[in-house]
């Protein structure tokens, strides 16, 4: 069975982006040989991309644009987007999917393949999240503290138990986390 993984930069404080959409100029403080390294590495474990519409657009408008191994990927991966207002996806090799992101998952986990990855995507995440389908969280904590901004994980009536199966600091003084998926408490 596929795997769920979540995927993201965060703040010490919590934000994935600033008070303002796609405010992540602080990716800058920890990218750099390192984690290039660590994403080269992880995409090779990656069968197809998952985004909500937002994040979506923003890396579509990104990657479209860019060059290089990281960009080469980025634009030939299988994509789905989940997305209610979007009448059709553009970015080469997605597909939209307008219905129920939980049966949607559940039946793409089913399937032989590549693990499915999930980035950005806060909304569809903590959703996802909630319904208990992300099986792994994986984060590159920047040494940042931003006070405002969207945070990661949204409001949830539940706690969620986790185990930590790697923990590797970068020289940019990130932490790149890994943890398991225990259970909800």
């Amino acid at each position: 069975m596929r795997k769920l993984i979540m995927w993201n930069l965060v703040t010490l404080d919590g934000f994935f982006e600033g008070p303002k959409s796609w405010e992540i100029d602080w990716h800058e403080y920890v990218w750099g040989d390192e984690l290039e390294r660590f994403s080269i590495e992880q995409s090779r474990s990656i069968g197809a991309l998952v985004f909500g519409r937002i994040t979506y657009q923003g890396m579509a408008s990104y990657w479209t644009s860019q060059k290089g191994d990281i960009a080469d990927f980025m634009n030939s991966v299988p994509k789905i987007v989940f997305s209610r207002t979007l009448s059709k996806a553009e970015w080469s090799n997605t597909r939209l999917v307008k219905g129920n992101a939980k049966e949607e998952i559940l039946r793409l986990k089913k399937e032989p393949g590549k693990d499915l990855f999930i980035f950005g995507s806060a909304d569809l995440s903590s959703a996802l999240t909630r319904e208990g389908l992300i099986d792994e969280y994986r984060l590159c904590v920047t040494p940042v503290v931003l006070g405002a901004g969207t945070p990661l994980f949204k409001t949830s009536p539940d706690r969620l138990r986790l185990k930590l199966t790697e923990a590797r600091p970068l020289k940019s003084g990130g932490v790149i986390l890994r943890y398991e998926t225990q259970k909800k408490v």
